[in-house]
């Protein structure tokens, strides 16, 4: 078979991304910037000023090679014939990105605030360009359909979601896993394993089949689609049972999706209390990146905490797969089916995890940045961790934060921003904790928010390939999930069937009910 397909429509899109950075970079839409950016400076220039160019001109060339070249069967058609569909999510991407995002929050201020909220309705609702682009994902596989031309490459955007993964292992501090991680395997620990066996109780009295109850509870209890797989050959899942669980799963976690950020932000929620709840609460993993970029859009520290409580998740794999079989045999009263239990678990386990633990392990030598910068992303305030002279604070900024110190309730807030007047620079780690929340709270003047930022990055330094890397990531998620949004069809989410969607529902409601409670209770604004 030739999966290439004789169409214009890849070289179309190169040319309309060459037309983007054309007028990005001769200024021609320097005022349609200015207005969506409120005559701020527009936060993507560098963006739209270099992203289009490279990929246009990928995409102008492959387009006439696909419209116009001779295609045969074979290994290289079938891998080139995804450059078309990569190309319609990533110019969807731009789009949302770089203008209607920007075009709803414009409107979206111009309302004003919401009530008491302190928010605006894109902020409250989380209209950002992450949700947007999974919302138009969904209504051009719903409404207009995928053109035939685009399907190979629409199925490559779940690989951008698994590389986005494996890349944030480089981002990680042995400090911070070691925090994170501690966390996340007690709260983990606790509402995955009672997930599954409240499942399993629930379907005993629902009179599901055993093969139906097991391959549901790992779904809903443990990373969605991926335990799903994994089980289902130990509990001889049928093909409609495994149907109607990844239906459920797909039909309750868009609704967590959507509903996450909404009620993230209207409790005020800090990165890590959301990451926490996200990656806990939420099922799939391509789900619950979703929910944490649509909580913080420019933004990856969420990311970060919800795909440590996801991976950590994942890890749970191997034990509740194993429970299972056991389970399925005494419930089943035999052996026959002679699976090897071992055998699933290496072979069904996910891959993009073991790259995570990979990129984490090689950060950890100094491969993408210097030892110093693990420690100066926490706090690197001397000379060694790259501190430097000129971010100390000068007189009038240290004026400015004596006449406004007043007006700062807690005694542990006053107490950091005496010791930065007095130094010039923030000197520990609980100082610039303290620091950042009183950013967060907004209670003091413009002039002096932005001297508190400014003094939290000079000690919070990034190095320029993590940088790098942050970049990268932000795209590759951005671009999986409008993937994601086009590979999710009304049809789909139909198979969740009748009783595997109605336990489905109680034990996911519970979950995230429950989980919630607990971040709220026990998880402040760091760890």
């Amino acid at each position: 078979m030739i999966y290439t397909q004789k169409k214009p429509a890849l070289l179309i899109m190169g040319l309309l991304m060459l037309a983007i950075w054309f007028g990005a970079d001769t200024g021609l839409l320097n005022p349609v910037l200015t207005y969506l950016s409120s005559g701020k400076p527009y936060k993507y220039l560098n963006e739209i000023s270099s992203l289009p160019l490279y990929f246009g001109v990928v995409a102008v060339v492959t387009g006439c090679w696909h419209w116009l070249g001779p295609h045969q069967e074979g290994q290289l058609d079938y891998y080139s014939s995804t450059i078309a569909g990569g190309m319609l999510i990533l110019l969807i991407t731009m789009l949302i990105r770089w203008f209607i995002a920007p075009q709803i929050e414009v409107v979206s201020v111009d309302f004003g605030l919401i009530g008491n909220t302190g928010k605006y309705i894109h902020e409250l609702l989380g209209l950002n360009y992450v949700v947007l682009g999974i919302v138009a994902g969904i209504i051009i596989a719903n409404v207009f359909k995928v053109p035939d031309w685009a399907r190979n490459g629409v199925r490559l955007s779940r690989l951008g979601l698994k590389t986005g993964v494996i890349l944030l292992g480089a981002l990680y501090s042995a400090a911070e896993l070691k925090n994170l991680g501690g966390l996340s395997i007690i709260m983990i620990g606790f509402f995955v394993l009672g997930s599954v066996g409240i499942v399993l109780w629930i379907g005993s009295r629902r009179n599901i089949s055993n093969s139906m109850g097991g391959v549901l509870s790992a779904g809903m209890g443990v990373c969605g689609v991926s335990a799903t797989v994994a089980v289902a050959p130990v509990v001889q899942a049928k093909p409609v049972e495994i149907a109607y669980t990844i239906g459920t799963i797909l039909l309750w976690g868009v609704g967590c999706m959507f509903a996450f950020p909404i009620i993230g932000h209207l409790l005020d929620m800090s990165h890590v209390q959301f990451g926490a709840w996200a990656g806990t609460g939420i099922l799939n993993s391509a789900q619950v990146a979703g929910a944490a970029l649509a909580f913080q859009p420019d933004g990856i520290e969420t990311l970060m905490v919800a795909e440590i409580f996801n991976i950590t998740r994942v890890l749970i794999l191997p034990v509740i797969v194993l429970w299972l079989a056991i389970w399925y045999v005494k419930r089943e009263g035999t052996t026959s089916s002679g699976i090897n239990v071992g055998h699933v678990i290496i072979t069904k386990f996910p891959v993009f995890v073991l790259g995570f633990i990979l990129m984490f392990a090689l950060s950890t030598t100094g491969m993408f940045a210097p030892a110093s910068h693990y420690q100066g992303k926490y706090f690197g305030n001397t000379p060694a961790q790259g501190f430097k002279q000129e971010n100390l604070l000068n007189s009038e900024q240290t004026e400015q934060l004596h006449a406004e110190i007043i007006g700062i309730d807690k005694n542990e807030h006053r107490v950091a921003v005496s010791r930065l007047i007095e130094n010039g620079k923030i000197m520990t780690i609980e100082d610039d904790n303290a620091i950042r929340s009183i950013i967060k709270t907004g209670t003091l003047s413009d002039e002096a928010i932005a001297i508190l930022s400014a003094a939290h990055d000079a000690v919070r330094h990034t190095a320029r390939k993590i940088e790098a890397f942050r970049q990268w990531i932000t795209w590759l998620f951005a671009f999986g999930l409008v993937g994601l949004g086009m590979q999710i069809t009304v049809s789909s989410m139909k198979q969740a069937g009748g009783e595997p969607a109605i336990i489905g529902g109680i034990v996911g409601f519970i979950k995230a009910a429950l989980s919630l409670i607990v971040v709220v209770l026990l998880i402040g604004e760091t760890v």
